[in-house]
């Protein structure tokens, strides 16, 4: 029989599951009480009524030991205590991220310092950047152009980015791969915080309305008087 076309995936073994309470088969297992003191290696069932009389489950936290150890806890607080240290810990990881810029051997200047304008943003972005020189044809006989090119680019943007790769001709492409330094993004934060600073001057001086205008001192009664016999005179 012809076997049928397409891609094969082995089977994937089951993640191996927390056994507690009635899931627990063995005979016996080395008891752990809820204040973290060991009582021994206790019958399976002895366990459970222990666990069960404080109002706790039985939890085996070491299948592999001999015999299993088990622990007496509240096992849907502790289960949801890990998946919020789990969340907590995935959340406080550093992603990082691969960017990727493409040159010819022969860019235009124009051209040339767009590019390394890209290469500045994702560096004050924290990330890597992975920079290809492609060539074509004849250009394959003189790698050292592309290889002069990626050195004077990471030349320019030393401030910023460190060579972590150096350059490396790979087929048709030479590569080089740059991470941010200890600088990159510090000038556009402080930039931010400046802007940020100035608008929060401007509405704490404004208080989001315009000055009154300034009033002229009102004529006192005599000076009125005065200025009428004047005037008849």
């Amino acid at each position: 029989m012809r076997p049928r076309r397409g891609s094969w995936e082995p089977p994937r073994r089951p993640e191996p599951q927390t056994r507690i309470n009635d899931a627990i088969r063995v005979a016996q297992v080395r008891l752990i009480d809820e204040k973290g003191e060991q009582l021994g290696v206790k019958q399976t069932d002895e366990a459970r009524e222990y666990a069960y009389g404080k109002g706790l489950d039985l939890v085996e936290v070491a299948a592999q030991a001999d015999p299993p150890v088990a622990r007496v806890m509240d096992y849907g607080k502790y289960k949801y205590e890990q998946e919020q240290k789990a969340k907590a810990a995935r959340k406080n990881q550093t992603q990082i991220h691969v960017k990727e810029i493409k040159l010819r051997p022969k860019i235009g200047q124009h051209d040339y310092e767009t590019k390394k304008g890209h290469v500045v943003r994702f560096l004050n972005q924290r990330a890597k950047v992975k920079v290809t020189i492609m060539f074509r044809g004849r250009e394959r006989e003189h790698p050292d152009r592309g290889r002069d090119l990626l050195m004077k680019l990471a030349e320019e943007v030393k401030e910023l980015g460190m060579i972590e790769a150096q350059p490396l001709l790979e087929g048709r492409n030479m590569t080089m791969v740059l991470g941010p330094t200890k600088n990159a993004g510090i000038k556009k934060d402080a930039e931010a915080e400046d802007k940020l600073g100035s608008k929060e001057e401007v509405q704490g001086d404004r208080n989001g309305e315009a000055p009154a205008p300034d009033r002229e001192p009102e004529p006192q009664p005599g000076a009125q008087a005065r200025e009428a016999e004047a005037g008849v005179q």
